[in-house]
Order: structure tokens, then C-alpha cells, then sequence
């Protein structure tokens, strides 16, 4: 792929300090685009665009928060001179026994899974509708496909973002302005520390799923799946009924991933995400 391909494009990520959002980050810098970086972690944010190019901003932001979501978007169109692209990618994925989550981690999860999703297109879409194009990419997850035990906070909020995401390309599509949902399955990132992953469907890595986010700025693909093989995995899933869903779901271990935990593996990710 031509680095550069998205010459010219602005681009802002948030929660792109780590994972996939870094990855995404730096490989939209390589294919031309200007890039700003959100994260609530500052510090990290500034290391992780000074690791890119000098030229990658980085600011501070609470995607939970109105105030601060307004501020970065601000700030970004400043440095950049614009907005076109933005992808909301900041999430985290508590996981364990439904019962055992405390309450606080519950709600701060939702909050910033689908309410962050939310707040960002809200004051992202006026300016593109305004102009009469834009993009919005939301990183989901084939959590928001299936529901698995273990998972089912997650797995709600990704499902909302998935429809979010459709629901909006049904609303504003016609008007100019791009969406894209992306669904990756089991990414080698702290979200999946402890985990062991499911039988026979490798893990992708964050690289893989940033060129599938690249890739989608140029085609204004609706959905990209990560591997692509879910696509056919997905198509073919409601018409299994749930009793052959379940045994091929338990055949790979999906039904198992969330609940059969290394907690020492796990405890790091815990921690940041119950103190954030």
C-alpha cells in the first residue's frame, strides 16, 4: 500500500496510547495522514506520539466526559486545521462471573464503551454535516456479535456500537458522511491479558487491525472484519439456532475464554482499568 494513500487527511483517534490505537495511529502516519492521539493517560499519549513523528499531536482526553471530548476535538482541529476522520477506539473489557463485577467497574465500562462512542459522534457530526463529508469509524468487536458468559458487559456495549454505528450510516449516510464499524476478534493487546484465546480462529495482532481501518478510510467500507473469515462466520450464525451455535461456540472454546482466567496474567490490566 502506497504510503501515501491518505495524504492530506485528518485524522483523530482516541484511546490511542496503546493497541490497536496506537497501531492505528502509526500507520495512518506511514500512508500521509496528520494524526492526533486522545488518551486519558497524557503522559503515555505524548510518549506514544513522539514514537511515531514529531509531527503527531497528542492530547489528554476522558471520553466519558463532554467538556474534555469538545476540548480534543478542538484542539485537534486547531493543530490539524480540520477534522475529517474519527475514529472512537477507546475501550476497556472487565470480564469475570456477571455478579462478581462491582457496580462502579460496570457503569465506568459502559460509560466508556458506548457513551464515549456517543458523546464523540454527537459533537464530531455537525461539522461534518456542515461540510458535507467526514467519517466516523467505531471499533466494536466480535463481542458485539456474539454473547459469550464471562462477557456480558462487553459484549452489550460492542453490540450497541455496533447498531450505533448502523443506525447512524441509515441517519446521515446520505448527507456525505461516512461510517464504519470494525469488528476484530481476540487482538493481542492488554484487553485480552489472562485470556487464552479461542481453538482454531487465531489471534490478530493490533497491526492487522489498523490496516483494516486504513484500508476503510479509502473504500468507506461499512463494516471491516478482522480477520475477514468472521464475515462469513457472522452471515452464517443466525440461521444455526442457538443449539448449534452453542456446540460450535463451545467446540472452540468461546463459551470459556472470559471465565477460564490466569488472574496474575490479568491483574496489571485489572488494575489501570479499575483505577481509570
Amino acid at each position: 500500500m502506497s504510503a501515501s494513500t491518505l495524504r492530506g487527511k485528518r485524522v483523530a483517534i482516541t484511546g490511542a496510547a496503546r493497541g490497536i490505537g496506537l497501531a492505528t495511529a502509526r500507520e495512518l502516519h506511514r500512508r500521509g495522514a496528520a494524526v492526533s492521539i486522545g488518551d486519558l493517560d497524557l503522559d503515555v499519549a505524548k510518549q506514544a506520539a513522539a514514537s511515531i513523528a514529531p509531527e503527531v499531536v497528542a492530547f489528554r482526553l476522558d471520553v466519558t466526559d463532554t467538556d474534555s471530548f469538545s476540548e480534543f476535538l478542538r484542539d485537534t482541529k486547531q493543530v490539524l486545521g480540520g477534522l475529517d476522520v474519527l475514529i472512537n477506539n477507546a475501550g476497556v473489557m472487565p470480564i469475570g462471573h456477571f455478579l462478581d463485577i462491582p457496580e462502579a467497574v460496570v457503569r465506568r465500562s459502559m460509560q466508556i464503551n458506548l457513551l464515549g462512542p456517543i458523546l464523540g459522534m454527537r459533537l464530531a457530526l455537525p461539522d461534518m454535516l456542515d461540510q458535507g463529508s467526514g467519517h466516523i469509524i467505531n471499533v466494536a468487536s466480535s463481542a458485539g456479535k456474539t454473547a459469550v458468559p464471562g462477557g456480558l458487559n462487553y459484549c452489550a456495549h460492542k453490540a450497541g456500537v455496533v447498531h450505533l454505528t448502523e443506525g447512524a450510516r441509515l441517519e446521515y449516510g446520505d448527507r456525505g458522511v461516512a461510517f464504519t464499524c470494525v469488528l476484530p476478534a481476540f487482538t493481542n493487546t492488554d484487553l485480552i491479558s489472562g485470556t487464552k484465546g479461542t481453538r482454531f480462529i487465531k489471534n490478530v495482532e493490533p497491526e492487522d487491525v489498523a490496516n483494516g481501518i486504513a484500508d476503510a478510510i479509502t473504500s468507506k467500507a461499512k463494516d471491516v472484519f478482522v480477520p475477514k473469515s468472521l464475515r462469513t462466520i457472522f452471515a452464517v450464525q443466525p440461521i444455526m439456532g442457538r443449539r448449534l451455535r452453542d456446540r460450535m461456540y463451545r467446540t472452540l472454546g468461546a463459551y470459556d475464554t472470559f471465565l477460564d482466567i490466569d488472574p496474575a496474567g490479568r491483574s496489571a490490566y485489572d488494575q489501570r482499568i479499575n483505577e481509570s
